[in-house]
């Protein structure tokens, strides 16, 4: 056995010194990605009430806490957290001595609020020329979008995802969740990691420049692609698919399964398993595109037979026979999907305020530096050791500070 083997696995991004200034998601999405394989992610807080998202919901109880947020113990994993007014001079001066030993600075407030605090990329550059600065903003520095709010219904209106969404007979719907600010903290990681990369060949850090509604864009190149090269606009369809058909979602005893056999042969082996291939010889059902002509008719016709079985059965089925098939999960399956436990995907971390909680880890895995998560902290628990330990501030000095609101 080597020495490095005896030491057990290394976390990946060890040594790596994260300053997270940002706040709600997109920037903390990013820090906590960095933190889960190591980086020391050092959370800057508002001194008066942190991050916003510890007043977002839900809480234990419905009650609400600010060190109780599920949203902010779930982006907050891997972080020590201390506070600071970063729009005060004092506050300001503590993050640059901070700076001159970081690697990375995440942030995602409105385009100039940092410059306004004298903490913009070309101050902080002087300072500490390999510093890694990822500013994550609904629009981006630039352009005549530059100053506009953001946020989940406006970036998916404007990057065209709320008008393919919905019935086609109806007004758009916009997509669940928060994906978007979730992209930006996403492609803020990716974005961190490549400038990381490229400050070992050249030893300089750079300023990277997020919008998140550009983020929205790339992953969205199919309806694009689309129009570039046949000038389509691609209209909303439902939960069905614009070239073939059954690709759509069907009740059954126990709930819903989705279906989605996406060439003639999957669709031929599905009428096949039902029994139904008779079907294949009505000039309307003899392939995916004239079964979309005919959607309706055929869906009474298959319909009867999905709500004869439960969705366990439906879905072993169809994979026996090669026909892509899934469970319409909530979240109460999702939780207990036996998937998601052979991979240990769901990790339960204690909290000394919410006792031990399910969240969920990595989407990777990596064989020798595996993710180690840990609790998202309180407000300001590690003033002492940053402040104090790491810049050397005295008891007495961090005290004045915090009087005069600035910790």
């Amino acid at each position: 056995m080597t020495e490095q083997e005896d030491l057990g696995p290394k976390k990946a991004l060890d040594s790596l010194v994260v300053l997270d200034v940002s706040e709600d998601i997109s920037g903390p999405y990013c820090a906590k990605l960095l933190g889960s394989f190591g980086a020391e992610v050092i959370k800057i807080e508002r001194p008066d009430s942190g991050d916003p998202s510890r007043k977002a919901g839900p809480f234990p109880n419905d009650s609400p806490h600010p060190e109780r947020s599920a949203l902010f113990l779930y982006l907050n994993t891997n972080k020590k957290s201390i506070t600071l007014d970063l729009g005060s001079p004092p506050g300001a001066d503590l993050l640059k001595k901070l700076i001159a030993g970081s690697d990375v600075l995440v942030e995602n407030f409105r385009p100039g609020q940092m410059e306004g605090w004298g903490l913009g990329y070309k101050t902080l550059e002087k300072i500490n020329a390999k510093l890694v600065m990822a500013s994550i903003t609904a629009f981006g520095q630039t352009g005549p979008y530059r100053d506009y709010k953001g946020g989940r219904l406006v970036n998916n209106a404007l990057a065209g995802y709320t008008f393919i969404n919905g019935d086609p007979k109806r007004e758009p719907l916009t997509g669940g969740g928060e994906q978007p600010a979730y992209q930006g903290g996403l492609n803020a990681y990716v974005a961190v990691m490549a400038a990381l990369l490229m400050r070992q060949r050249t030893g300089k850090g750079q300023h990277i420049d997020v919008a998140i509604h550009e983020c929205m864009s790339t992953i969205h190149q199919f309806n694009v692609n689309r129009y570039v090269y046949s000038r389509k606009i691609q209209n909303r369809v439902g939960n069905r698919y614009m070239y073939s058909h059954p690709i759509t979602i069907y009740p059954c005893q126990d709930g819903l399964v989705s279906i989605a056999p996406s060439s003639d042969e999957q669709g031929e082996n599905l009428l096949l398993m039902m029994e139904m291939s008779h079907l294949l010889e009505d000039p309307r059902f003899q392939t995916g595109f004239h079964r979309l002509a005919n959607a309706e008719a055929f869906d009474a016709e298959v319909r009867p037979w999905f709500l004869k079985r439960n969705s366990k059965e439906i879905v072993e089925m169809c994979q026996e026979w090669r026909v892509p098939a899934a469970y319409v999960n909530n979240v109460a399956d999702i939780l207990d999907d036996p998937q998601y436990r052979a991979r240990a995907f769901w990790q339960t971390m204690d909290h000394p305020e919410t006792g031990p909680r399910s969240y969920a880890s990595s989407p990777f895995k990596m064989s020798k530096t595996p993710a180690q998560p840990q609790r998202a902290p309180l407000l300001g628990e590690h003033n002492q050791e940053i402040l104090g330990t790491r810049l050397g501030l005295t008891e007495k000095e961090i005290d004045e500070l915090k009087s005069d609101g600035i910790v």
